[in-house]
């Protein structure tokens, strides 16, 4: 190809090429495939290599430069980049709009308003249009010249796109600030190939593109998937920017991303509902944010308003409740769940992520102890899967305790469950209990739900459970209600009659006593009384699923291992959906206050009854407000001796001051 025409071809190509980048990552309607693309730069390259004297610095081709040698060099400011006041809530946004009214008297001010991305913020300088400098923040007055690590991001235009209207943008010196970020469907691509190699994952995409960027081989930061988002435009004069919504206006007119999310309100009602609509629908956003920025959209009031310290006047970062937060490790509990499976929960001091309150994470499995090395004592970095389950990102190694052990999970199973075996079988990564396969531990839930200790559903017994369960109608406990005739008539077991009989007692329990439901769900270390001293005193399954282990030792009676295994309970993810399905099936427990004639007595059975059974004395005394007790205490009131007593309750009794009385007399009480 003659000079001449090479040199036309390629200023075609690099104009086709700008172009076609243009549409990708700032309008976001893409007109040719990947595939179009590769192909018309690798025609340009061609060009360029056998004519060296046709690149241009501009050139899509001039990306990647070469390894910088001896570090960075500092850069001054052309103006500060600051930083903005945070606020929590609408109150605070309210204290700073009263705050611009009495500093603005009289003018009228209207509200711009966008989503704040989680990245590195960073500073390009153009000249005459062409991409000259790329500055990072630094302490505010001098940044970091990454200009070569940059030009490797392929939404940074090298020459800015020339626009009807907007023509002196370049000319001229025009800097834009914005944020380097990684975008979550890059950081999930990239960690999946990290995964597939055998590499170590990232941890997160702020941390690996701040990371990236002060990388000092642009080879390595071209291979990373980052995205440059401009929040910014600047100009030696300011009046040609009237106002922030203009900026950005002018931002996608010259080629630059900005978020399309931005919008102008002229109150503050419009503004709350749009922060109230970013809290819910943050997590569609294609980069990680933890809140909004709000300023007054009239640049020349922004500026009237003037500076405190680091911050300006004019304008704000709403946070919203923090989706990361760091706790120390009080203890790693094991819970077992209904297929016996053993699985290890983090139990830390209670801290707020995402506007709730956590206290536990699972750690899932024994090799996920091992991969994170979580110890008892460290302090850890916590975060909430889908904004909704907790989980432990990392340990704060820095922190360790000197005295930190390895945890021992075979040593910690045999500590917590010594009346038990567990093994590990093939590449199975979960510990389960010996001899016990997924559906036995099931049938003895059920029962156990079914018993008369529990819900007492009549005609749901081992037969009947059994058969439910090997037929897979019941797959969990849940699933009884949802049982109908229909599916029990396919049973050798059942008829009508019977069918019928069983759907109704089912349906009858979907509304059981609190105290009733908690001892059916089968919670390791919690019987009937403890059942009843937790809905005493948390009145609700909601209540009791937040209690902190400080407010379970609280309760009489209640130490820190029944403490820890309700809390290890909770925090079982499939004990959490399956409290989500009885929900969804209209189970609804409920708490009623007991009292009578009873109310403020305790009770204490020794030896056994001749006119009933203990469980079912318990069950009277607690319908007349009185509480049943099993041991001797300061507080008993009653101990009833029956048939072959025992001798150390009897003399706990006297050293107490408490009454003894024969069966005869709790009849009498009783009635």
């Amino acid at each position: 190809m003659p000079s001449q025409q090479a040199s036309e071809r390629a200023n075609e190509l690099r104009t086709l090429l700008n172009q076609y980048s243009y549409e990708y990552h700032v309008l976001d309607i893409p007109t040719v495939s990947d595939a179009v693309y590769d192909s018309l730069f690798g025609e340009l390259k061609k060009i360029e290599a056998e004519y060296p004297e046709l690149v241009a610095v501009d050139s899509p081709t001039q990306r990647v430069g070469n390894e910088l040698k001896g570090g960075f060099k500092k850069v001054q400011h052309s103006s500060r980049m600051l930083s903005l006041n945070d606020v929590f809530d609408r109150a605070e946004v309210e204290a700073w709009v009263q705050r611009i009214d009495k500093l603005l008297p009289g003018r009228k001010h209207e509200f711009f308003a966008d989503v704040k991305m989680d990245g590195l913020a960073c500073a390009l300088v153009y000249e005459d249009g062409l991409f000259t400098q790329a500055i990072t923040r630094g302490d505010s007055y001098v940044g970091e010249d990454v200009t070569n690590n940059v030009r490797t991001i392929k939404n940074v235009p090298l020459r800015l796109r020339a626009a009807k209207g907007f023509e002196k943008f370049l000319q001229g010196r025009t800097e834009i600030r914005g944020e380097i970020v990684m975008l979550k469907k890059d950081f999930e691509q990239l960690n999946e190939q990290r995964k597939k190699a055998g590499e170590p994952e990232f941890a997160n995409p702020r941390n690996l593109a701040a990371g990236t960027i002060r990388q000092l081989d642009p080879q390595l930061v071209a291979e990373r998937p980052l995205t440059f988002i401009a929040y910014d435009l600047q100009r030696s004069d300011p009046a040609e920017i009237p106002t922030h919504m203009f900026a950005y206006e002018t931002l996608t007119a010259i080629g630059i991303r900005r978020n399309t999310q931005a919008s102008v309100f002229d109150g503050l009602d419009n503004v709350m509902k749009f922060v109230d609509e970013w809290g819910k629908k943050r997590h569609e956003l294609p980069f990680n944010t933890d809140g909004l920025v709000i300023k007054v959209n009239n640049r020349a009031q922004y500026v009237d308003l003037g500076i405190v310290g680091k911050q300006p006047r004019a304008a704000v970062a709403y946070k919203y409740a923090a989706e990361q937060a760091t706790t120390v490790v009080k203890d790693i509990v094991i819970s077992i769940g209904r297929t016996g499976a053993a699985t290890p929960v983090a139990v830390f001091d209670p801290v707020v992520v995402a506007g709730s309150t956590v206290q536990h994470a699972s750690l899932h499995n024994a090799d996920e102890i091992a991969r994170l090395d979580v110890r008892i004592g460290d302090t850890v970095v916590i975060f909430k899967a889908g904004d909704i389950i907790p989980k432990v990102e990392n340990v704060v190694v820095e922190l360790r305790p000197k005295s930190s052990k390895k945890f021992d999970y075979e040593q910690a199973l045999k500590e917590q469950y010594p009346e038990l075996e567990f093994e590990r079988q093939g590449k199975d990564v979960v510990y389960r209990v010996k001899g016990s396969s997924g559906d036995l531990t099931l049938k003895r839930s059920v029962e156990y739900y079914a018993s008369k200790g529990a819900l007492d559903i009549d005609t749901l017994g081992e037969k009947n459970v059994v058969a439910l369960v090997d037929a897979g109608l019941v797959k969990d406990i849940a699933d009884i209600y949802t049982l109908t005739v229909d599916d029990l008539l396919k049973l050798e077991r059942f008829a009508d009659i019977s069918a019928n009989k069983l759907v109704d007692a089912i349906q009858a329990k979907k509304n059981p006593p609190l105290e009733k439901f908690i001892l059916a769900l089968g919670i390791r270390h919690v019987g009937a009384q403890t059942a009843i001293d937790l809905a005493k005193r948390f009145e609700s399954m909601d209540e009791l699923k937040n209690a902190t282990i400080e407010e379970l030792e609280e309760v009489d009676g209640i130490g820190k291992v029944v403490a820890e295994s309700v809390v290890a309970w909770f925090a079982d993810e499939d004990n959490l959906a399956l409290l989500d399905k009885f929900v969804s099936l209209d189970v609804r427990p409920h708490y009623e206050q007991k009292s009578g004639k009873l109310t403020g007595q305790s009770f204490v059975i020794t030896g056994s009854l001749e006119s009933m059974g203990r469980d079912v004395a318990a069950d009277k005394i607690r319908a007349l407000g009185g509480t049943f007790q099993t041991s001797v205490g300061k507080d008993t009131t009653y101990l009833v001796a029956g048939g072959k007593v025992g001798a150390s309750k009897l003399k706990k009794a006297e050293s107490y001051g408490t009454q003894v009385i024969n069966e005869q007399q709790l009849l009498d009480i009783l009635q």
